[in-house]
This record gives C-alpha cells, sequence and structure tokens, in this order.
C-alpha cells in the first residue's frame, strides 16, 4: 500500500537530515534521503515534527531559512517520491 506525503512531511524529514542547502543537492540525492529516512521510521513523522519543533526553538534564527529550503526541495521532488508501507 502506498503512503501518499504531503509536501509538509516530506520538507519535514528533510529538515531534520544532515543534508544542507549548502550541499547543492541534486532532486535525486534529496529523495535518495528522504525515502531512506521514510523505509528507516516506518513512515513515522512524529520524530521529525519533535525535532522541527526543538530546532525552531533553540535556532529561530535559522529556522526559517532552513524550513524554506527543505520546503522548496521537497515541491520539487515530490512527484518522484513513493514509500510503501
Amino acid at each position: 500500500m502506498t503512503t501518499p506525503m504531503n509536501v509538509s512531511d516530506l520538507a519535514q524529514v528533510l529538515f531534520v537530515s544532515a543534508l544542507q542547502a549548502s550541499d547543492h543537492p541534486s532532486p535525486d540525492q534529496v529523495r535518495m534521503i528522504i525515502e531512506g529516512r521514510l523505509r528507516a521510521r516506518h513512515a513515522d513523522l512524529s520524530d521529525c515534527a519533535a525535532l522541527v519543533a526543538q530546532e525552531a526553538g533553540d535556532h529561530p534564527e535559522a529556522y526559517a531559512s532552513r524550513m524554506r529550503w527543505a520546503l522548496g526541495e521537497a515541491v520539487r521532488v515530490r512527484p518522484s517520491i513513493s514509500f510503501v508501507s
């Protein structure tokens, strides 16, 4: 069964990854990072949401730009993301 993921979900997954905007990742790299994390966590996004919230509180000055980047990348790769649960 395929689990649909919205852009916000995918952005949270990317946000908490080690991948950085300064790495200038290709769409394939972004997709692989997101899909790998989804497989490892069985599409449970609760830990991602908690980490995103913690980062927003700990580093509000960096949060907005990182989330904008993560959202932009998620929009770019969403059509090619597939996760089967």
